[in-house]
C-alpha cells in the first residue's frame, strides 16, 4: 500500500513539475512575441527600422558576394566602374607655422 501512494505521488509531482514548465514556456513565448509586435509598432510609428533589422543590414554590405562584386577596394565608386584620380598636395596652414 505504501509502495502505491509513493508511486502515485511522484506521478502527480511529476505531472504538477511539468505542468510549471510547460506554463514557463510560454510565458517566455508570449512575452517574446509581446516585444517583437511592440517593436515593430514603435518602428512603425516612427518610421525607424529596428535596431535587429538594421544589423542584418549591415551583414549584408559586408557580404563575401559584395566585397568580390566592388572590386580590391571594396569601394562604391568599384561597384559603379568609376575611377577617380586624385592629385597629391601637401596642405599647409601658414597661420599655424607663424
Amino acid at each position: 500500500m505504501s509502495s502505491f501512494i509513493s508511486q502515485f505521488l511522484r506521478l502527480v509531482l511529476k505531472l504538477v513539475l511539468a505542468a510549471f514548465g510547460i506554463v514557463f514556456a510560454l510565458s517566455l513565448l508570449a512575452a517574446t512575441l509581446i516585444f517583437l509586435v511592440w517593436r515593430q509598432l514603435v518602428g512603425l510609428f516612427t518610421g525607424k527600422k529596428p535596431p535587429p533589422l538594421m544589423a542584418f543590414g549591415k551583414f549584408q554590405r559586408f557580404s563575401p558576394q559584395d566585397i568580390w562584386a566592388a572590386g580590391a577596394g571594396g569601394s562604391q565608386a568599384g561597384k559603379q566602374g568609376e575611377v577617380v584620380d586624385v592629385e597629391v598636395r601637401e596642405v599647409r596652414d601658414d597661420q599655424r607655422l607663424r
